[in-house]
């Protein structure tokens, strides 16, 4: 027994859902979309053991490197690659390479620094490793169109913002933190010119300095020690020696909201045991001190910081007035905008448009396609595109008379009768009358009701709008729940990086919805995960279905459905919204493991479920789409009704992860299992 604890030590406080869910679930994932002997499932295994604390890896501090012992236990699966039957699919040839897949623990062990930086404690460890690991195989295995999009739009858009405009939300962050009495009381006399030529000199400057990454030389400060007030204080500040800050500068009482980002490739698992200092957690977040040089002999060196961290710093600003600082917060504001637009409309759009044909288009405009895909069944549209010679911008389909419809009623009219791009209007019709809706009940309840119920109705609302529109036209729901997320990112890094004019309005509005989850860090995360819970099982099932290439759309239409495309819909819509009611009114009797849920609320969960998805079948069968199992109703309930119990299980006894995302995986995964 004590032979065996020098191998394996496990810490008092380990939490088993960093070692259930970023390891087990996209195994079994991988397991459930592709057969088990691909290079999918080798590659998901070696980021399972690379998503293992590094505290339970046995030998792990006995050899010196970063983390040596988990990384060859990582190549242990790539051995048994070569055995199997060969890969005739292009997206999953790219990681039958031995090489690659060796490269992906140091790939998985940098990316979660980087994602622990930009959501620092909004994440549990557990769901920090299952991102990095979702974003590995999306950027590996997406050969779908909309898997394309999502990809652009979360890596590519991803790491242009950040490599571009983390200094400046870094600035803008810092001068959003000073208050307004800090700054200098001077008023200029004609109060146009408020920011002086110096100022604007050097901000534009040190951006293009942080973002191109030159080296800086101090040179600019000369300048700038006009503009600043050189108080005692200040020179503390500038002041230190043999590396070591002054201890009574005003910047060691400076808290941020994260330690300086790690480079180190053992893992994100929070900062270290001796960094006790409490970290703020509203904002995004700045270096510390540990920008500051360790070494110095130079006296310039000595009385100049690096300009790139010279604007994190709150005294950096407190030499503007009240105008001058908000002049300035419009300037940083306008940068990231501007950047965010440029990458949009070059990189992305490239991209995008040289894949969304799907192989059977060399090179398409987004804009033009996305006219067409929306508008070109109204006849107007299609005869101003004919006459206006616009054929090569927006493509319009051939007729649909030609095709021979082998489904039932429901896409006979949604082909024949409405036409396709004009239910995709109804679609979206649908949808905003929905959220208006919605947004009205909740205004209405926000008098008299609480907080939980008022976020159980955009429970609902998922419900409503997605239920009934999944099986008509699944992939362009998948398109629109990517793009939507992709704007809830967007809009949630502009409100925490306090940027004018959204970030105040964003703040104002989720206010009254957020809950104590919300609250761990920057990023607000109820609506994301609410999204992500509704999506996740709908572009899994996309990504196990046959393309058909007979339409004119190739890549956009699929030829079956199945029911667990609406498992996620069901799971967050329906049972977690009856478990939370049911189980806060009328729960009585309590699991007898820890967690505060109640049998009353599992009971509502498993309920829910299997009404949903009672009447997902319903509508699948009265439609008439393929993708139906056949089984009689008695049958088909027993099915789903141990499907359900799964779920309410794991939804009960969940710890270390949000359930709207997790569970409606497990359900997903528990509804093509069983084969329901």
């Amino acid at each position: 027994m004590r032979a065996s604890r020098r191998f394996i030590q496990i810490p008092a406080a380990f939490d088993p859902a960093t070692l259930l869910y970023p390891v087990l679930v996209p195994i079994f994932v991988a397991g459930s979309l592709l057969p088990p002997d691909g290079s999918v499932m080798t590659m998901n295994l070696v980021l399972g053991i690379a998503s293992m604390p590094h505290t339970i890896i046995p030998l792990q501090d006995t050899f010196s490197g970063h983390a040596s012992v988990q990384w060859m236990l990582s190549v242990l699966p790539i051995a048994s690659l070569g055995k199997h039957s060969e890969l005739s699919t292009t997206s999953v040839r790219m990681i039958a390479n031995p090489e690659t897949l060796a490269l992906l623990y140091p790939l998985h062990q940098a990316l979660l620094p980087t994602l622990g930086y930009l959501t620092t404690t909004s994440l549990l460890p557990s769901e920090l490793q299952l991102l990095s690991v979702s974003l590995i195989n999306l950027l590996f295995l997406s050969s779908s169109p909309q898997a394309v999009i999502l990809q652009a739009l979360l890596w590519g858009g991803g790491l242009a913002l950040f490599a571009s405009s983390r200094r400046v939300m870094e600035w803008e962050v810092t001068l959003a933190r000073i208050p307004s009495w800090r700054f200098q009381k001077h008023s200029y006399k004609n109060g146009v010119w408020l920011v002086s030529k110096r100022l604007v000199r050097r901000l534009l400057h040190q951006v293009i300095r942080a973002t191109v990454g030159e080296p800086s030389d101090g040179s600019d400060d000369d300048d700038e020690a006009q503009g600043i007030e050189q108080t005692q204080s200040c020179r503390k500040l500038r002041g230190f020696s043999s590396g070591n800050v002054n201890e009574d500068r005003p910047l060691s009482k400076v808290r941020t909201a994260m330690p300086q980002m790690p480079t180190q490739l053992d893992g994100y698992w929070g900062s270290s045991p001796s960094d006790t200092r409490r970290e703020r957690s509203y904002t995004l977040p700045i270096n510390r001190g540990g920008a500051w040089p360790a070494d110095v002999t130079s006296r310039k060196d000595r009385r100049t910081p690096n300009p790139t961290d010279f604007w994190t710093k709150p005294q950096s600003f407190r030499s503007l007035t009240i105008a001058q600082a908000r002049v300035v917060k419009w300037l940083f504001a306008l940068y990231v905008y501007v950047i965010v637009i440029g990458v949009i409309a070059a990189p992305i759009r490239l991209y995008i448009g040289r894949h969304i044909g799907n192989g059977h288009i060399h090179y398409q405009e987004p804009v033009g396609w996305a006219l067409g895909y929306l508008f070109s069944d109204i006849p107007s549209f299609r005869s101003a595109v004919e006459r206006l010679g616009l054929g090569q911008w927006i493509r319009i389909p051939n007729n649909y008379m030609s095709m021979k419809m082998a489904y039932g009623w429901a896409e006979e009219v949604r082909w024949l009768r409405l036409g396709a791009a004009n239910t995709r209007l109804l679609i979206c019709l649908h949808c905003v009358s929905t959220i208006g809706l919605g947004l009205a009940v909740v205004f209405r309840l926000r008098g008299f009701a609480d907080v939980d119920t008022r976020r159980k109705v955009f429970h609902g609302m998922m419900v409503v709008m997605f239920l009934p529109t999944i099986f008509v036209d699944p992939t362009f729901v998948a398109l629109a729940l990517t793009l939507i997320l992709a704007i809830f990112l967007l809009l949630d890094l502009f409100r925490a990086s306090q940027l004018p004019p959204l970030s105040r309005p964003l703040t104002h509005f989720l206010a009254p919805y957020v809950d104590g989850r919300d609250h761990r860090g920057p990023v607000i995360v109820s609506h994301i995960f609410l999204l992500i819970g509704c999506s996740i099982p709908l572009w899994l099932s996309l990504a196990s279905l046959k393309r058909s290439k007979d339409w004119s759309w190739p890549g956009w239409e699929v030829s079956r459905r199945d029911l667990s495309m609406i498992s996620g819909v069901v799971c967050v819509g329906m049972g977690d919204a009856a478990a939370s009611l049911i189980g806060r009114r009328y729960g009585r009797r309590r699991w007898c493991w820890s967690g505060g849920k109640s049998l009353e609320g599992s009971a509502a969960f498993a309920a829910a479920v299997t009404l949903g998805l009672g009447l997902a079948r319903f509508w699948l069968l009265y439609g008439g789409w393929e993708g139906d199992s056949g089984d009689l109703w008695p049958m088909f309930f027993g099915k789903v009704m141990v499907a359900a119990s799964g779920a309410s299980v794991t939804e009960a006894v969940l710890t270390g992860g949000n359930d709207n995302v997790i569970v409606p995986v497990i359900l997903w995964l528990l509804v093509r299992g069983l084969r329901v």
